[in-house]
């Protein structure tokens, strides 16, 4: 794990099922820090081809959010605080995942 911080912009876009554009607000977006590259373990989990495309990018995706909100509850004093033990079960279970490719 390096000590470099890396900076991901996360966009998320609604696919319209109709064909037209998407009115009002059509996006989420925000920006994350992890200390994890996600592109490398993205396509390191991509090697192992047990899972689709599209899963392997939300699983990487989706653990390495999960990762920064266990940090934020482990820090104590704060409303993600009484998520700690199932934020890090979660995580373990997806360190499971990750292991057994």
């Amino acid at each position: 794990m390096s000590s470099r911080m890396h900076r991901y912009r996360i966009t998320v876009t609604p696919i319209e099922s109709d064909g037209l554009q998407c009115s009002g607000r059509c996006t989420i977006e925000f920006e994350q820090r992890s200390p994890q590259n996600w592109m490398h373990q993205l396509e390191a989990a991509q090697s192992q081809r047990q899972l689709s495309c599209n899963e392997v990018a939300s699983v990487v995706v989706a653990t390495g959010l999960l990762e920064n909100l266990a940090g934020i509850a482990r820090q104590g004093d704060n409303v993600l605080s009484a998520l700690h033990p199932e934020l890090d079960a979660l995580l373990a279970k997806l360190a499971q995942l990750h292991a057994t490719r």
